[in-house]
């Protein structure tokens, strides 16, 4: 795929300009923060009886505006601690950010703006959320925002201090899971933050394997990711220790009766593609399509992980 050009996302009409700034809040990565939704809200369901529609759909936009936000951010505070400027070892669309500064699309300020404002309008969102469903609400809402900004801003900078893989996993785990059970039950549920195990440990790995390519400009910037520490081999190990324990999770689970006993087995082929990806993180630069392959398997584990886990659920609450 190629990057994004002026000469694809110029213009200065209304419907140019909406699709240029679409676009920069990098949507194809959505699912990342959409699907604990729907995993809490799914578990939410069974445990209740019962669906309440205006919390869901409240959830879901806050979700994706503020993760929209921090895509955005993240683009500008990359660009100014000097990670994405001279990134030569990324593999678009996956690694070295949305390419929008870089490439003229839109500049730093440009991208700022429209980061913090769709963190305001996430944040208003969330509020009107509260006002519907309670004040716990401000609680998760302020825990995402905070993961999501302090990720990549100065001076906190979290993926640079080899912190970025626990705070996407807690942001895009159990914050969205557990929250999303709330709003359904009005409780807090132990249940809840066992189904988030694998959902976090999946989208911690994605990130995990996204470092891989961005080292060299990641150490360059000074950002001591997890991969800048621990070089490919230790970060190939990590890798697949994490998916391992995301399928014992989930075979635990399915054993204990809190999901189907045929869900558990199907989870743990997700070590398949999980053996490969790991594999390609130590292989040899000049293979980098063996690189992107183990990044899609990766994107893959997460999208039909979670889309098991769900599955099951409603499998179970509708028989």
């Amino acid at each position: 795929m190629s990057e994004p050009s002026t000469v694809a996302l110029g213009g200065s009409g209304p419907l140019q300009v909406a699709r240029r700034m679409f676009l920069a809040t990098r949507p194809k990565f959505f699912t990342a923060s959409v699907l604990p939704v729907f995993l809490g809200t799914a578990w939410g369901y069974k445990t209740a009886g019962s669906f309440n529609s205006t919390s869901f759909i409240l959830a879901i936009m806050a979700t994706i505006l503020i993760h929209a936000a921090t895509n955005v951010l993240n683009d500008v505070y990359d660009e100014l601690t000097g990670n994405d400027g001279p990134n030569e070892g990324r593999i678009y669309p996956y690694t070295g950010g949305s390419r929008f500064i870089q490439n003229g699309i839109m500049d730093v300020g440009q991208m700022r703006r429209w980061g913090f404002a769709l963190l305001v309008v996430g944040i208003l969102t969330g509020l009107l959320l509260a006002n519907l469903s309670g004040v716990a609400v401000i609680g998760f809402g302020l825990a995402g925002v905070a993961l999501g900004v302090l990720y990549s801003a100065p001076p906190f900078r979290l993926s640079g201090r080899g912190l970025g893989e626990l705070a996407v996993a807690v942001g895009f785990g159990p914050l969205p899971v557990i929250g999303a059970v709330w709003l359904q039950t009005g409780a807090f549920s132990v249940d809840a933050v066992l189904l988030s195990i694998p959902v976090g440990i999946w989208i911690a790995n994605v990130l995990l394997i996204n470092e891989v390519p961005d080292a060299t400009a990641d150490a360059a910037a000074d950002s001591r990711t997890l991969v800048v520490r621990l070089n490919a081999p230790g970060t190939a190990w990590l890798y697949f220790a994490g998916q391992a324990i995301a399928a014992i999770v989930a075979i635990a689970l399915s054993l204990s009766g809190l999901l189907p006993i045929w869900s558990g087995p199907l989870l743990l082929l997700t070590l398949i593609p999980a053996w490969k990806a790991m594999q390609s993180i130590t292989a040899p630069s000049d293979e980098r399509d063996r690189l992107r392959a183990g990044i899609e398997g990766t994107l893959f584990i997460h999208a039909v992980g979670s889309l098991v886990l769900i599955g099951s659920i409603l499998a179970t609450t509708w028989v």
